[in-house]
């Protein structure tokens, strides 16, 4: 399942589907197939034009990152979830540092709240998922990130082996019932907290949604946008991805519905 999601993934991103249809409109069109070479590069340069010029990812990532409402700061607080997907894995292996990416605010997020909160335990669910499986994982990085600000690693639980937002609640689970915590919040990035939540509703595990790292401003509406190509793609290919995670975990009866909220 893992290794089918990521090969899914590969092949039908926005930017590889324009390549294969390209590719497929270049053979059609040896071979003298016009009128076929012609309608599949209409259909790529659709999706391309689409992809990069217009607000269709920005809408479709604002939809998802609004289902749930950050409440305000509780009295208190008892432990926290920290979904992985904040390092560059890659990189921090090969130089042992805390290199963020664009999900650090989780991170960050956690980080104020536990320094806010000492009591706090911090539970950092995220192991390698890579297909190669040789880097290391966000809660193994975590272990040098929040010593670095003054969060003790004795507060940390650490859950190293998960790969996919299913095998993160799979395997928080047995943490949290071997460490006696219940009632944490769920802190991950806005968009992704949808699947999240619906994978820990179906486990039977209550979590408080905190979700962090939004990439909309609330106010996108449908549209062109000629001025940022590159956040226009990246954020379609973030929304089509997670989709295809709630649509996939729901046929596969691992979320509790197809678009919690």
């Amino acid at each position: 399942m893992f290794l089918f999601s990521k090969l899914i993934w590969i092949f039908g991103q926005p930017l590889s589907l324009v390549f294969l249809f390209f590719l497929f409109a270049l053979v059609t069109g040896l071979v003298r197939w016009h009128a076929t070479s012609l309608v599949s590069s209409a259909i790529a340069g659709l999706i391309l034009f689409v992809t990069l010029y217009t607000t269709v990812g920005n809408y479709l990532l604002q939809g998802l990152e609004d289902r749930f409402v950050k409440p305000q700061d509780p009295a208190s607080l008892q432990c926290m979830i920290v979904l992985g997907g904040a390092f560059e894995n890659e990189v921090n292996t090969a130089r042992h540092g805390i290199e963020l990416n664009a999900g650090a605010d989780r991170f960050v997020e956690a980080l104020r709240l536990a320094q806010k909160f000492p009591q706090t335990r911090i539970l950092i669910s995220g192991g390698d998922g890579s297909i190669s499986g040789i880097y290391e994982g966000d809660a193994a990085i975590s272990a040098r990130f929040f010593p670095k600000f003054g969060i003790g690693r004795d507060r940390l639980v650490e859950e190293t082996t998960s790969r996919t937002t299913f095998e993160n609640a799979m395997n928080t689970k047995e943490l949290l019932a071997s460490q006696g915590l219940s009632n944490c919040l769920l802190i991950t990035s806005g968009y992704h907290m949808p699947r999240s939540v619906g994978i820990f509703r179906k486990l039977g595990i209550d979590v408080v949604p905190w979700p962090t790292d939004y990439r909309t401003d609330g106010r996108e509406s449908l549209g062109f946008d000629f001025t940022q190509p590159s956040r226009n793609s990246q954020n379609l290919a973030t929304a089509i991805r997670e989709w295809f995670g709630l649509v996939g975990y729901y046929l596969a009866g691992r979320t509790s519905e197809l678009y919690p909220g």
